[in-house]
């Protein structure tokens, strides 16, 4: 019986063999096909029964199909914004269209799984992978970006309509500059809050700081002349209050004399020369400089002073009045001033309005710089400008008692005429430190209520600057650094296209420029991966083997790639030739058996 054993034997090996080359040729064929997993062969000995050990044969053999499902295939970037791959452990729930009606598709319910991650999207606006299977996974919120449930169903993104969105929020994050560069500052007075790059309310009809800002006293200013000497030379030495107002030379008096007749107009005050005598506002030529001061420092509440090392002389406004002097005397002009000579007090102005008229508005522009500018809507989609700009309010360059701070604008109506609003404060001081690090206000979030720009009413909006957002540091060019200005805010859009990003989202850009979240891919997994049902396309069917599938697989989908067949040809080759030799070993026996047959045959004849 051995004889007739070996020849069924080799029957089963051929079997086997060719088993082993049908799954060759198919890892083979499948080599280019997206997340192919190959099929291997196992091979499984039947061993026949033995009354004793030594009497053991060996037995025949079968073949079964080994299943590589979980050895994952090598992930390549793809150049399609649909396509999407899965690095690790997880499949995409799918389904296959049954048929279509009125060209709808139409699917049987039963979910299956693959990783085949070609997806395109079709006529109907589902997402279709290059084997006909639709993708499946949850829908989201496109404000909140939450799943709208948890159950995952075919998707479709087909006349997908976003709402407009008002500006609801703006982010916000700049550098001030220590020392403002505005047109005002550089002609203004040194030592004044304009020129170091101020704003000052004086110079407006109405304050524009925030409402209800108390006024701001008013403050002395200064104006000096150039350095004067006196005609005692050679040498000359500079003016005291003891130089003459006339004298012969060599002399301790000016180098051009005052005369009688001569006069200087003090703040609408007129001060004459006079031979002798010095009644009321008369001035004798032969007094010195020092009376001449105290007659000023008499109508302007604050006396000049002489430099004694230069000598020249410092005029105040005092608080009662700006300053205006005038004279055309050769004697004022030897004081080291021109013939008109004027100063403007600090402070002043009324209580805050928190606005810029238009009337003030060329002022404003000259006493402020740009804090930039954003795109925003209101609830109807309709688009405006939002020009923002900064004016400094305080600085500490001023000496003590003075702090950094700083007043936003924002332009309400660029066509406004004479009292109408053109820019807004938006109501919050802004003071920082030493450090440049904001100090006020603590919070992040700035709340600025009923905007409306160019009659568009946009409603509360919110300035975020963050923590750190907003600081203040020098500046070269004496501007505002615009990090980041953004807001929440668009119009309504019509979906264009989708693509998948590597968290796994359907991304959908809409028409009016906005990349909302759309959907949510989601990946199952299963106990018994390789155990799951091959069904054509590289899909998979769940068995009673597998288990069934478990959403929220430990996988990571990558956008824009595609993972490749598992199926090594080299070691596809190397089997090949194993199997050659192994399936013509076997038909050698089957040779050698039928030629023992004979034999035995030719001896029973």
């Amino acid at each position: 019986m051995g004889i007739f054993d070996a020849l069924n034997t080799s029957v089963a090996g051929l079997q086997a063999q060719s088993f082993a080359l049908q799954n060759i040729s198919g890892n083979i064929a499948n080599a280019q096909t997206t997340a192919y997993k190959g099929i291997g062969t196992s091979f499984v000995d039947l061993v026949p029964e033995a009354t004793t050990p030594d009497r053991q044969v060996a037995g025949s053999v079968t073949a079964f199909a080994r299943a590589t499902i979980s050895s994952q295939g090598t992930v390549s970037a793809a150049g399609v914004a649909t396509y999407m791959a899965i690095n690790g452990d997880g499949f995409f729930s799918v389904q296959k269209a049954t048929g279509t009606v009125d060209n709808v598709p139409v699917f049987t319910g039963v979910t299956d799984y693959t990783r085949r991650g070609d997806f395109q999207v079709n006529a109907n606006g589902n997402l279709v992978n290059g084997a006909g299977y639709y993708l499946m996974g949850v829908p989201v919120d496109s404000k909140t970006g939450n799943p709208l449930g948890n159950v995952p169903q075919v998707l479709q993104f087909q006349n997908n309509f976003v709402p407009a969105q008002a500006t609801s929020i703006i982010q916000y994050a700049a550098n001030l500059p220590t020392t403002p560069k505005t047109i005002a500052s550089t002609t203004a007075l040194a030592g004044s809050l304009l020129a170091a790059g101020g704003l000052n309310p004086a110079d407006f009809t109405q304050n524009p700081l925030p409402i209800g800002t108390p006024a701001v006293p008013f403050g002395d200013a200064t104006v000096t002349g150039g350095a004067v000497s006196n005609k005692a030379g050679p040498p000359s030495a500079p003016i005291t209050a003891a130089t003459l107002l006339s004298g012969p030379s060599p002399s301790n008096s000016l180098v051009t004399n005052f005369i009688p007749g001569d006069t200087i107009v003090v703040d609408g005050t007129t001060l004459t020369f006079v031979n002798t005598g010095t009644v009321g506002n008369s001035i004798d030529v032969t007094d010195n400089v020092g009376t001449l001061l105290a007659k000023i420092g008499a109508i302007t509440g604050v006396a000049p002073t002489i430099n004694g090392a230069t000598g020249a002389i410092t005029l105040h406004t005092g608080t009662a009045a700006n300053l205006s002097i005038t004279s055309s005397a050769g004697g004022w002009g030897a004081l080291g001033f021109p013939t008109t000579v004027t100063a403007t007090r600090t402070g002043g102005g009324g209580v805050g309005t928190g606005i810029v008229v238009a009337n003030d508005g060329g002022v404003f522009q000259n006493e402020s710089i740009s804090g930039g500018a954003v795109t925003a809507f209101n609830a109807s989609g309709t688009q405006v400008n939002l020009q923002l700009r900064w004016a400094k309010t305080d600085s500490a360059l001023l000496g003590g008692g003075h702090q950094d701070s700083w007043s936003l604008f924002y332009q309400t109506d660029p066509a406004a005429t004479g009292i109408q609003p053109e820019w807004v404060n938006v109501g919050t001081t802004f003071t920082f430190g030493p450090s440049g690090a904001l100090t006020s206000p603590t919070g992040s979030a700035i709340a600025v209520p009923n905007v409306t720009v160019g009659g568009q009413s946009l409603g509360n909006i919110t300035i975020n600057v963050g923590s750190g957002g907003l600081t203040q540091f020098a500046s070269i060019g004496g501007s505002a650094t615009i990090n980041t200005i953004s807001q929440n805010g668009f119009a309504a859009g019509q979906l264009q296209s989708v693509a998948i990003s590597n968290s796994g989202l359907v991304i959908g850009t809409f028409s009016n420029g906005q990349n909302l979240d759309l959907a949510e891919v989601t990946l199952s997994h299963f106990n018994g991966t390789n155990y799951l049902k091959s069904l054509d396309g590289g899909a998979y069917a769940v068995t009673d083997q597998s288990g069934p599938a478990i959403i929220g697989a430990s996988g990571k989908i990558s956008g824009s790639s595609l993972e490749g067949s598992n199926t090594d040809i080299a070691d596809e080759f190397t089997k090949l030739i194993v199997t050659q030799q192994a399936y013509s070993a076997n038909t050698k026996v089957i040779t050698t058996a039928n030629s023992m047959v004979q034999d035995l045959l030719n001896v029973l004849r």
